[in-house]
């Protein structure tokens, strides 16, 4: 049966197949290859065309390509190689459908018998070839055919069993060629490696089903145990009982157990119905989110739209709208009579507000600039301080450190110059003239003098006067 909905590069492809003559069928199966490769791997659509070149007995034909004698294939080993890719790429995840055991127990079998029969047939012309080109090209294919081997007994161990049984793969196993024995081997550790993991697979397997067989048997066991544990109840609790009383208490137990029986038939009902109904009410909880959204969303259109729509002027008053609104302005002016000023007071009170508001604003220029300066002045001492915090001593100051020492205040610079000139006055003096002083009294000095001192002092960042 053809299945439905079948690619068309397949169907062009099958049609292209049935009409062409047989030497260039091989040469036609090679697009194959394309259409797999541009599938991707493992998807859905790669399996629909794999069961679609099944179903127009496309891998049969590469079959056929396969057993006939390489010297009238078009293309040669390149051609035969390219076929072995393509046909194991096409059965490795196909499923066959009805024909399963068709596929399993015959198809398959001789596709692997194929690739035994090519593998043995490469390593013949290996051997008597001469050139060393034609031993490299002949080993190449030869690589590519182990590999599809190797590529479709991974994918159906099932073949293991045969490939090692093949006498092919025996006398490929005989050779005295060490690259073809060592290709070989390699296959043979790859396909020992997909056995041992088969093996570990079913030895897990039939562990799994062992261990939900014992579980099983002790539920069972534990199902038993609880029935002939209540049953042994119930016989010691009628042996209790007073004869006349069994009926009732037989009532009472049945009772109980219809109640546990409904109470567990209901919870098992409501869970039921809950997890039918969950998708239901997912949908009507995104529902509520999405319509919660779009009334927000179309609430913000509305009022921007009212914010930035153009003004379309007043509504026109009727008649007696026009009437109503003056006689409502009529007796408002009424209760709220308005005081009546003359028009020199008016101006008299105009100018005395543009006086007040040019004396605030002059003050609160002067207020600006006094603030402007203090905050000059604490940044001009806050600079200072750091310039002093971080100036050496006098006694290791070299070159123009000392000038870090001056101050740019006058008042300060004056106040130092007079302490400084006071001490030097205090040690030049004769030792009788200390006598009975203390060392916390000030040594006056004459105004002359200070002055002189002071119009050749130099203030840093000031100029002369």
């Amino acid at each position: 049966m053809k299945p439905t909905g079948t690619d068309p590069r397949i169907l062009s492809l099958a049609a292209e197949v049935a009409k062409s003559p047989e030497q260039n069928v091989p040469v036609i199966l090679l697009k194959l290859k394309e259409i797999i490769n541009n599938t991707p791997l493992g998807s859905s659509e790669l399996k629909k065309i794999k069961q679609d070149i099944y179903c127009y007995d496309l891998i049969r034909y590469c079959l056929l390509v396969l057993s006939q004698d390489c010297s009238r294939i078009q293309g040669g080993w390149t051609t035969i190689s390219q076929l072995t890719q393509i046909l194991s790429h096409c059965c490795v995840g196909l499923e066959p459908g009805e024909d399963a055991e068709e596929f399993y127990n015959e198809l398959l079998p001789s596709a692997a018998e194929n690739f035994l029969i090519l593998g043995r047939q490469l390593q013949t012309c290996f051997i008597n070839a001469a050139k060393g080109e034609e031993k490299d090209e002949l080993l190449h294919f030869f690589q590519i055919v182990t590999d599809s081997l190797f590529w479709l007994v991974g994918g159906h161990v099932q073949l293991i069993q045969n490939v090692l049984q093949s006498d092919h793969f025996l006398h490929l196993l005989q050779t005295d060629n060490v690259q073809i024995g060592s290709t070989v081997m390699n296959m043979v550790q790859n396909i020992l490696q997909i056995n041992r993991s088969k093996r570990a697979k079913i030895l897990l397997k039939l562990k799994r089903q062992k261990e939900e067989e014992d579980n099983r048997l002790q539920l069972q066991l534990e199902r038993q145990r609880a029935m002939r544990l209540s049953r042994e109840i119930r016989l010691n609790m009628l042996e209790i009982v007073h004869p006349g009383q069994v009926e009732k208490h037989n009532r009472e137990i049945e009772e109980k157990s219809a109640l546990i029986i409904q109470k567990h038939w209901r919870g098992y009902r409501e869970r039921k119905n809950f997890h039918q109904q969950k998708p239901s009410l997912v949908e009507y909880k995104a529902a509520v989110t999405l319509q919660r959204a779009t009334l927000k969303f179309l609430a913000k259109c509305r009022m921007k739209k009212k914010l930035f729509a153009p003004w379309q002027g007043l509504r026109e008053l009727t008649d007696a709208q026009r009437v109503e609104l003056k006689q409502r302005v009529d007796d408002y002016v009424r209760r709220h009579p308005s005081s009546q000023m003359s028009d020199v007071a008016s101006r008299e009170l105009h100018s005395q507000a543009q006086e007040r508001l040019q004396h605030y604003f002059m003050g609160r220029a002067l207020e600006d600039r006094a603030e402007q300066h203090r905050e000059a002045l604490k940044a001009q001492i806050s600079t200072n301080i750091e310039q002093l915090m971080k100036a050496p001593s006098l006694k290791e100051a070299e070159g123009k450190e000392p000038e870090l020492f001056l101050s740019r205040s006058r008042p300060v610079a004056a106040k130092a110059k007079q302490a400084h000139l006071t001490t030097l006055k205090h040690i030049q003096a004769p030792w009788w003239k200390k006598l009975g002083e203390e060392a916390e009294d000030e040594i006056d000095v004459p105004k002359d003098e200070l002055s002189i001192e002071l119009g050749t002092l130099f203030i840093g960042g000031t100029k002369p006067p």
